[in-house]
């Protein structure tokens, strides 16, 4: 089974994320076959629109910090930076190569990515979910979808490409992290995270319908208008944010190694499920 499938309609690229067992949790090699699949429809002169989507219930419970085939410690070829491989490095030499590579690079480059992407999210979108949605220009949620990043419980300042003041108000950023709830999708809606809600039987044609829309454009005309918004971004400091963040995120992992029982707080994909049932 391949952990990401792509499948072109016409005009529209649908790229889907494929560990459905798993919640579409990110391992790295499903993190460097998406690259693959966005850059494959970045390159098909046919494709004007790419829909981002994820297998089965859930959109993608973020990282993949537990399950049985997650593969960090493993070297794959860096495409998002010149950072060295990470694999037999110690501490911050290799968290902050790993993570420079294949969460805020790569996002970074999706994001620049000069075609119209739309993330269609359904059930979960967790921590390293969010990034995945926050990189593409529009988001359609069905309405059992809902939002978390809860990685303040482990100390951390929010995931590693930290859009939150940008993809909501910095008051509802705030209490977002500090309470680490879900934010269901018609809430997401309201605060402008989200462009649409749609019931999730109607989910795929909605999100297709609006491809294929879009893709009646012309090419360059989107090309242009995305980095126009995209530049307006950066000059309201997103670039510079991300940067920043980045950096306090490296932090929070270094207190932990020194002071809990690894750079995590010891938690894991169950435990952080557990403390979000407040069981």
């Amino acid at each position: 089974m391949t952990v990401v499938n792509y499948e072109r309609r016409g005009p529209v690229a649908l790229v889907t994320m494929n560990r459905p067992d798993y919640r579409n949790a990110q391992n790295s090699a499903m993190t460097y076959a998406l690259d693959e699949a966005l850059y494959r429809a970045a390159a098909d002169d046919e494709v004007k629109v790419i829909v981002l989507a994820g297998a089965g219930e859930h959109f993608s419970a973020g990282h993949d910090i537990g399950t049985p085939e997650r593969d960090a410690h493993l070297s794959f070829e860096r495409r998002a930076g010149l950072w060295w491989d990470h694999v037999g490095k110690d501490g911050a030499d290799s968290r902050l190569a790993r993570e420079s590579e294949v969460y805020l690079g790569m996002c970074r480059r999706w994001r620049e990515l000069p075609k119209p992407t739309i993330a269609m999210v359904q059930g979960a979108c967790i921590a390293g979910g969010l990034m995945l949605a926050w990189v593409c220009d529009l988001i359609v949620a069905a309405d059992d979808a809902f939002f978390a990043d809860p990685v303040v419980r482990m100390g951390i300042p929010g995931v590693e490409y930290f859009a939150h003041p940008w993809a909501m108000p910095p008051r509802i950023a705030k209490e977002f992290l500090f309470t680490g709830d879900r934010m269901p999708a018609r809430r997401a809606y309201e605060v402008g995270m989200v462009n649409q809600v749609v019931p999730r039987e109607e989910l795929r044609a909605q999100v297709l319908a609006l491809a294929e829309r879009i893709a009646a454009m012309p090419r360059l005309g989107l090309a242009l208008a995305k980095k126009a918004v995209n530049q307006a971004e950066d000059l309201q400091g997103l670039h510079a944010g991300l940067d920043s963040v980045f950096g306090l995120h490296h932090l929070a992992h270094a207190h932990n190694a020194e002071t809990a029982a690894d750079p995590l707080a010891g938690m894991d994909a169950r435990s952080m499920k557990a403390a979000a049932d407040g069981s």
